[in-house]
């Protein structure tokens, strides 16, 4: 069973004063069909910058399970990926694109265009990511970086995977800002 993250929500009450609105599990959590101990939880999103301040502020994290932050938005999620399976390894180009396109971005996978993984993906994004528990491998076009519990990881727009090479599941929190390719950086991409 994946770990429940409990999530505490605090706006204003009717004076302005600081008070807590919610305070459980956070109501997003996707399961992985294919491994149930494969969890990615959504806890928070905006929808513009700067992020509209609300007294009590609606939920952002309902509706249709999605990759990417909206325009101009960010999203915080935390994964739990458990060791790589063999059904990763035997995927398809086309099982690649397909698992992105259940993210709302099938354009994102990179999978038999170059990337050397079948979860390889660029998106628009600026994401913080920060290794809470474990270890997991950041695959990048041409090298592998091992990243261990505390390490920060400040992904760029790149073109990259995530694969928990480890014996042991690994809890990664990742901040997305919606982000825009420079255009010399974008047309290197069409090339």
């Amino acid at each position: 069973m994946p770990h429940i993250i409990r999530r505490i929500v605090t706006g204003h009450d009717a004076a302005g004063k600081a008070v807590v609105i919610s305070d459980g599990p956070s109501p997003f959590i996707h399961v992985n069909p294919r491994d149930a101990n494969n969890v990615s939880t959504d806890f928070w999103r905006t929808h513009q910058s700067p992020a509209r301040v609300a007294a009590v502020p609606e939920e952002p994290t309902l509706g249709p399970r999605r990759q990417m932050p909206t325009q101009n938005g960010t999203v915080l999620r935390i994964n739990q990926v458990p060791p790589e399976s063999d059904y990763i390894h035997t995927m398809t180009a086309d099982d690649s694109r397909k698992a992105f396109a259940a993210l709302g971005n099938e354009k994102a996978s990179t999978f038999g265009k170059g990337g050397r993984h079948p979860l390889m993906h660029r998106t628009e994004t600026i994401d913080y990511a920060i290794v809470l528990a474990g270890e997991i491998t950041l695959v990048l076009d041409n090298e592998d970086v091992v990243c261990k519990t505390g390490d920060v990881i400040v992904q760029c727009g790149t073109n990259h995977a995530w694969s928990n090479r480890s014996k042991e599941p690994c809890t990664i929190a990742f901040v997305l800002i919606d982000g825009c390719f420079d255009a010399d950086l974008a047309a290197k991409f069409e090339a």
